[in-house]
């Protein structure tokens, strides 16, 4: 199951109290105070796990509790400090303050960490008081609790290259082509129903990260369909592919189906509306996408000059269609 929204608590160990106590040797009259401070507890650290994809291992545990500190002892000993909780998150995840939607961190890098709540200090024990008017004090300080924080964990998946078009547009197919993803593919509507991701070589050293997405439907934006909930998934990619089903009959809907989406884009978000974009035309072994690409090629490289047509099941137009991915993908870095 893809889980991409979750809500946990997230509670850091508490401090161990302090120990009274008093030496007590043969030989040593009036030893004075020995008491240790209590250990340190536990933090609550996020880790960026580049293995993980879903937060589905969050989804059923809600409090997330590090070990408290041990109180100290006498002699001087200081108790044991609490084991740090490590939290793997998968990478991509946005961690938000769920009582002020504040943005914590963006764990956006491979093992990245951070300490979303801190263990409290240990109290001091009766050693810390004495002084010259107070030489057998019994006075210690209890532990200080640990911080405790409502975390928001909303993943957006990241990838350079985004494969985007309404249902049965051949995104599932394209992708299981060119990379090592193997999503589920039939010829009904709304076949995937998760974000697949995917890594394509192109040669050695030369890869880049693919990520199809559900179908998206008119009034996407707005809630309508499968893939309104997917769309924040290629919000952080650098290219979009828009896939287009040219073996329609009717040449109007197929002009239509861009604007469409088009459209959708731009209402979800304009930033994400302005990315670059590459339009594919699929089905290309089908006798009535070559003739619609005959009459709308044209139209096509107006709306669009980065223009193919590949299919999928032959593999016709799929090598250029990724070198030129390759290419945009190397403008992007130059660019930024």
């Amino acid at each position: 199951m893809f889980v991409d929204q979750v809500a946990i608590i997230a509670q850091a160990g508490d401090g161990g109290d302090g120990c009274s106590s008093f030496r007590r040797e043969k030989y040593v009259p009036l030893g004075g105070p020995d008491g240790g401070d209590g250990g340190r507890g536990g933090d609550v650290v996020l880790e960026a796990d580049p293995n993980l994809t879903t937060l589905i291992d969050l989804r059923y545990q809600k409090t997330y509790r590090a070990e408290h500190g041990n109180p100290g002892r006498g002699k001087q000993m200081t108790g044991k400090s609490g084991k740090t909780l490590l939290i793997r998150l998968p990478l991509g995840t946005l961690v938000k303050d769920k009582d002020s939607g504040e943005l914590l961190v963006d764990l956006s890098e491979a093992h990245q960490q951070y300490i979303v709540a801190k263990g409290g200090n240990g109290g001091h024990g009766n050693l810390h008081f004495q002084s010259s008017t107070q030489r057998a004090p019994r006075k210690l300080e209890p532990g200080w609790p640990g911080g405790c924080r409502n975390l928001f964990l909303e993943l957006k998946l990241l990838a350079d290259v985004g494969i985007m078009g309404f249902p049965n547009a051949g995104k599932s197919t394209l992708i299981s082509k060119i990379s090592n993803a193997r999503p589920k593919i039939a010829d009904y509507p709304f076949t995937t129903l998760v974000p697949n991701l995917g890594v394509v070589r192109l040669e050695e050293g030369e890869s880049f990260v693919a990520a199809d997405i559900p179908g998206l439907i008119e009034g996407a934006h707005t809630g309508k369909g499968l893939g309104h909930q997917f769309l924040k998934h290629i919000e952080r990619t650098r290219l979009l592919l828009h896939l287009i089903d040219f073996s329609d009959l009717d040449q109007d809907a197929i002009l239509s189906r861009y604007h469409k989406l088009q459209m959708e884009l731009k209402r979800f978000s304009p930033e994400l509306s302005q990315k670059p974009q590459i339009l594919v035309a699929t089905k290309a072994d089908d006798p009535q996408s070559q003739q619609n690409i005959l009459d709308l090629q044209a139209a096509m490289k107006e709306l669009n000059p980065s223009f193919f047509l590949i299919s999928s099941m032959t593999g016709e137009g799929i090598q250029p269609l990724l070198w030129k991915i390759k290419e945009g993908l190397s403008r992007e870095e130059k660019t930024t």
